[in-house]
């Protein structure tokens, strides 16, 4: 998931999008970590503490869209 680097580019650190969001600030840690994996209604409202589409968080990192395949 991208919510780190959404979280970076709009400058918030981990209490503001805590605040933003809802959530707790070390839930938020673990998720960002991959330490946890979030249900849909915790993606929801990181979404909306970020303010982008759902969506958004599963894009991948790659600005051409191309996504890395092992094989």
């Amino acid at each position: 998931m991208q919510i780190r680097r959404l979280r970076e580019e709009r400058g918030y650190s981990l209490e503001d999008l805590a605040e933003r969001s809802g959530l707790s600030f070390r839930g938020l840690i673990y998720i960002e970590h991959g330490q946890r994996n979030p249900g849909v209604l915790t993606i929801l409202s990181i979404a909306s503490g970020l303010s982008v589409a759902p969506a958004r968080l599963f894009e991948s990192v790659s600005q051409g869209g191309s996504t890395r395949t092992e094989g």
